[in-house]
């Protein structure tokens, strides 16, 4: 028998009463048998606490407690983890099938890897497709290729415990951006899963903080690849930005 590595899902919520019943019904459709699912609730007061308890065969485990933010929400996630790997799907989000996880890991050949990734769809508060995320994932995705912004979903790359480093707490809003840096620059192999791995709600916190996030990602850029090429690289963001934009009227 193929031995199987432990993938622990991880859910970040709070007051989600609306969106995370579909995130659960995701994660508990798998048909990858070894998932743990992690949920850490900072202290919601709408209901949130009833519904996860009643999906108590799914969820593994849970906290709800306040916490310093997203990104410290995060790293108690990952604290309470036990898995191999780490996959963040927050409250609204879902896993794009129920054989996504599947597809990646039973039917895999060889050694497992560091980093898995893929494709990401949008979709609204209904649940409705609204179309592609706006930045696409290359053939072959490294850290340097975060010169030319985010490139993958934080949503649809899966990191192992071994190259997953602690979310920065410095930043408010992108330290996302910074986590699947680090975990690409320290993995020996990263694989693209050529799958589309989750459905995204729009309009989350880096989205609703758009400006304070687009200078933590700046400053974040600076820091790894220098202020000169971080300046260039933002004249064909922009570009890029803008022409998304006018096509698709939403970023």
């Amino acid at each position: 028998m193929k031995k199987l590595p432990k993938i622990s899902i991880i859910t970040i919520v709070y007051n989600g009463v609306a969106t995370l019943e579909k995130t659960i019904k995701s994660v508990a459709a798998q048909t990858y048998s070894n998932v743990e699912y992690v949920i850490v609730d900072g202290g919601s007061k709408d209901g949130t606490l009833a519904l996860i308890k009643q999906y108590d065969t799914v969820v593994s485990k849970w906290v709800s407690e306040p916490d310093d933010g997203l990104y410290d929400a995060m790293n108690k996630g990952m604290k309470l983890a036990t898995g191999d790997y780490f996959w963040f799907i927050n409250s609204g989000d879902e896993i794009y099938e129920s054989t996504t996880l599947e597809r990646i890991f039973w039917d895999a050949n060889g050694p497992f890897h560091d980093v898995y990734y893929g494709d990401t769809i949008m979709i609204d508060e209904k649940g409705n497709e609204i179309g592609d995320r706006r930045l696409k994932p290359p053939g072959n995705l490294c850290w340097k290729d975060f010169r030319r912004g985010m490139l993958v979903s934080h949503q649809s790359i899966i990191v192992s415990r071994r190259v997953a480093p602690m979310y920065n707490l410095h930043y408010r809003f992108s330290a996302d951006f910074e986590w699947c840096l680090l975990a690409l620059k320290h993995a020996d192999r990263v694989v693209n899963t050529h799958q589309m791995l989750s459905r995204f709600l729009d309009g989350g916190i880096t989205k609703q903080n758009i400006l304070p996030g687009l200078k933590e990602r700046f400053h974040i850029m600076t820091r790894y690849f220098g202020f000169i090429p971080t300046v260039y690289k933002h004249v064909g963001i922009a570009s890029r930005f803008f022409w998304f934009l006018a096509r698709h009227r939403r970023f």
